[in-house]
């Protein structure tokens, strides 16, 4: 289904926000990737907050698809230059060129060192840099979860990409971007009916965001509490993650789109790292039952 919104005409509602098709096997991540297109996935997201080759990856995947948009969920501002980007993008071929959408975020404190003082200044300047050699708002997005990064993502790009947040995250981004502004969410999905082990890999898949202050700061925004956030309490694991029967992770597709998303972008949680066929079983019944 198209969008009508302003800059994000080349996404359509559903996407897949994958880290095995970025770092698991190669030649079973291009066969996966061209299923994906097949089955109807307008989107593929891939994460880079760690740096490494992602313009690499991105050429891989653009490469087994003929339909899909590949993005990024995130590129790490810190780990590459405007330039670098700038002129990946201009050198693709016009047609991958208009599968691209470079979601960018500031990644984290830990990761970057003492130069993460003023993450939304290193933002905002970043895109001044883009805009001086000519990538346009339509091509980026970013990974806004405060008010003011929203604020940023509203006046310098074509929308929003937040990760680990809920429908009414969902909400609040659509207000602070207004009508004509990309708003597409990550969520994490878990095809399991047992509470025990849904909670158990949905906690797994936390425990390496938990600590992180920006995400911290979100969540109790949101209204959980600094307990609910040290223990990954019930609360906040069934408020980010959608878990159990299909229809169950439907419903909160939909409450995305009801509190005013574009495209959602689901995560299968699968607890088996990199490993891309345990995914490729979730994404065809996410397919049968979402597309």
């Amino acid at each position: 289904m198209a969008l009508v919104r302003s800059g994000s005409r080349r996404l359509g509602r559903l996407g897949i926000w994958t880290l095995e098709l970025r770092f698991g096997d190669r030649s079973e991540a291009a066969d996966a990737a061209a299923e994906l297109d097949e089955l109807g996935f307008a989107a593929i997201w891939i994460p880079g907050g760690h740096g490494g080759d992602v313009t690499g990856d991105l050429d891989r995947l653009l490469g087994a698809t003929s339909r899909t948009t590949i993005a990024t969920g995130i590129l790490n501002i810190w780990k590459h230059e405007p330039a670098e980007i700038v002129s990946w993008w201009q050198e693709l071929p016009e047609a991958k060129r208009a599968r691209v959408l470079l979601g960018l975020g500031v990644s984290h404190a830990h990761v970057i060192g003492e130069a993460y003082a003023k993450p939304l200044g290193m933002m905002r300047d970043y895109l001044l840099r883009l805009d001086a050699l000519g990538l346009p708002d339509e091509a980026r997005c970013l990974a806004a979860l405060g008010p003011k990064m929203l604020e940023l993502a509203r006046e310098k790009s074509c929308g929003v990409h937040p990760y680990l947040i809920t429908p009414e995250h969902t909400a609040l981004a659509r207000q602070a971007l207004g009508p004509d502004k990309l708003v597409a969410p990550e969520q994490g999905v878990i095809l399991e009916t047992d509470p025990g082990r849904a909670r158990e890999l949905a906690r797994a898949a936390l425990a390496s965001y938990q600590t992180y202050p920006n995400y911290q700061n979100s969540w109790r925004r949101l209204g959980f509490s600094d307990e609910d956030i040290v223990s990954a309490s019930d609360r906040l694991i069934d408020a980010l993650f959608a878990w159990g029967p299909i229809e169950r992770i439907a419903e909160r597709v939909n409450e995305h789109f009801a509190a005013g998303a574009d495209h959602v972008c689901v995560q299968a949680i699968t607890g088996a790292g990199v490993k891309i066929e345990p995914a490729r079983v979730a994404w065809r019944e996410l397919a049968q039952a979402l597309l």
